[in-house]
């Protein structure tokens, strides 16, 4: 065999073909014609004068398409060997695997029965979704946005004689608890907007108050069933039968903002201006967590749906997503230019958002690992943003402007401003039976607001 036979034989060693050979060869012979073609034309070009390419630029415009060989050959092999790939199916094998990795195995705080459960949830629910007509869930989208519409102002109630920081339903959608500046906290009827109880036991500014996932549902009243926080560092716990809390929560010595209850309903989440924030395991009364990562002081919390994230707004501009099951960030949103103050899951699971005393509000897809929409949504600082609760079908957005705002998802155009109270708006929340909004201001007061 001479030489140049050799070299022709290890050249067929190194070539790959995929598919027909037949069809290969049909397309080898059509884009030499179409080559030949070309490069006649090309030649027929430069010899009249009228194209001028140099000989550098023909030598990099054959390197660009030599690399460009070189990557399709290369993806070819990936997905090659991608197909060769023995995934197991076996639970203790894929957390075995998953262990080695140094990957979490489960979401936080989940057994074998609660992830099957939730699976099967999931798995109903997307089903369910799948088989409504595209016609079907058009037509109950407009719908609901020709309710959204005439949204209007029902109630309005002095809640206090300093501003109302916070306020929030009921998981049964028949209680609203408001927290203020006075240092006291209440609890009010829905939708009369009667007193119930006062809670007295902050001696100073309260953040937030919220109610555990099942308070009024299957939890008795005698249960820890709220929980507040206040400037000074105090955490408190509270029943639903008395007017004094039933525990403290120790531990911060500066400013906490906000506090969350996990999915689970066993944990609380806390942030504080130390630039950190809290898990605090009430079952065992303890501290779990006490995460580091912001520059400045953390503001808001919430937990995802499935309870395996937690996202976090600060007074440096930034948020985070935190993976509970490691602890560790695994997505840092940058976008915004000033503090944000409220951040909030969408029910889907997927998108975020954040509001920022830039005026904005921002939604980020996990997916995708960034902002997809940034909503200039108010004259003066976003104070809060909260989806609503059961599909996430639209966004509510309250600001230092005095109003309120709801933004249809997913085209995030402007559906209706609540205006009517005479300060900032402070707080606002969505009833989980989706027929109440509730607000709540400097001014004082609380409104109820309901399509008519």
């Amino acid at each position: 065999m001479s030489d140049d036979d050799e070299e022709t034989s290890v050249a067929k060693k190194f070539r790959i073909y995929y598919g027909s050979l037949e069809e290969k060869e049909k397309e080898r012979l059509s884009h030499e014609g179409a080559s030949s073609g070309a490069n006649d034309a090309l030649k027929a070009g430069i010899k009249a004068g009228n194209i001028n390419i140099s000989s550098g630029e023909v030598m990099e415009m054959e390197e660009r398409v030599s690399e460009r060989q070189a990557e399709v050959l290369a993806e070819f092999e990936r997905r090659k060997r991608a197909r060769q790939i023995t995934v197991s199916t076996d639970d203790v094998e894929v957390k075995a695997c998953l262990r080695a990795l140094g990957e979490p195995i489960t979401i936080f705080g989940e057994g074998p029965a609660e992830r099957r459960e939730r699976a099967v949830k999931r798995l109903e629910a997307a089903r369910a979704h799948k088989e409504i007509p595209e016609s079907t869930r058009t037509i109950k989208q407009q719908e609901l946005h020709k309710n959204l519409r005439n949204v209007n102002n029902f109630c309005s109630q002095i809640g206090d004689d300093r501003p109302i920081s916070y306020c929030q339903f009921s998981p049964n959608s028949k209680l609203l608890v408001t927290a203020s500046w006075s240092g006291l906290c209440k609890l009010w009827n829905v939708p009369d907007c009667t007193p119930i109880r006062t809670l007295r036991g902050h001696s100073t500014n309260v953040g937030a108050i919220s109610f555990h996932p099942q308070a009024t549902l299957s939890l008795e009243e005698s249960d820890v069933n709220l929980a507040s926080c206040a400037a000074d560092g105090s955490v408190k716990l509270w029943s639903l039968d008395s007017d004094e809390p039933v525990a403290d929560i120790e531990g911060h010595s500066v400013r906490v903002a906000r506090v969350a209850w996990h999915p689970s309903g066993r944990f609380l989440g806390t942030t504080c201006y130390d630039h950190s924030w809290r898990l605090w395991d009430l079952d065992v009364q303890e501290e779990i967590l006490h995460q580091e990562g912001h520059s400045k002081g953390v503001h808001d919390l919430h937990f995802h749906p499935d309870g395996s994230l937690a996202v976090t707004g600060g007074l440096d501009s930034f948020a985070r997503i935190w993976d509970l099951r490691t602890g560790r960030c695994v997505m840092f949103m940058e976008g915004h230019i000033k503090e944000i103050y409220s951040v909030n899951f969408s029910p889907n699971g997927f998108h975020v958002a954040t509001g920022s005393g830039d005026n904005s509000c921002k939604v980020w897809d996990l997916r995708r690992r960034r902002c997809i929409y940034t909503i200039p949504a108010h004259q003066n600082l976003v104070s809060t943003v909260k989806f609503q609760p059961n599909d996430g079908h639209y966004l509510l957005t309250g600001a230092y402007d005095n109003t309120a705002k709801v933004w249809t998802h997913p085209g995030w155009s402007p559906l209706k401003t609540l205006a009517g109270h005479e300060g900032k708006v402070m707080g606002l929340d969505l009833s989980p039976d989706g027929q109440l909004i509730a607000t709540c201001s400097y001014d004082r007061t609380f409104k109820l607001w309901m399509a008519e």
